[in-house]
């Protein structure tokens, strides 16, 4: 089992917690913009399935 070889700092770790956080802030204001473009009817290059019963209703 691999195990790490020395103790890691606390700034090395703040940093990749801060890193790890800054990723999930930039994939939740995709996933905003890219549901505005939807439900707005500007999404370009986006491909999603509309089912029948809604487009009838």
């Amino acid at each position: 089992m691999a195990v790490p070889k020395k103790k890691t700092s606390k700034g090395k770790r703040n940093q990749r917690h801060a890193h790890w956080k800054a990723k999930a802030a930039v994939a939740a204001q995709k996933a905003l913009s890219i549901g505005k473009a939807v439900l707005s009817g500007r999404a370009q290059g986006f491909v999603y399935p509309i089912s029948e019963d809604d487009a009838e209703a």
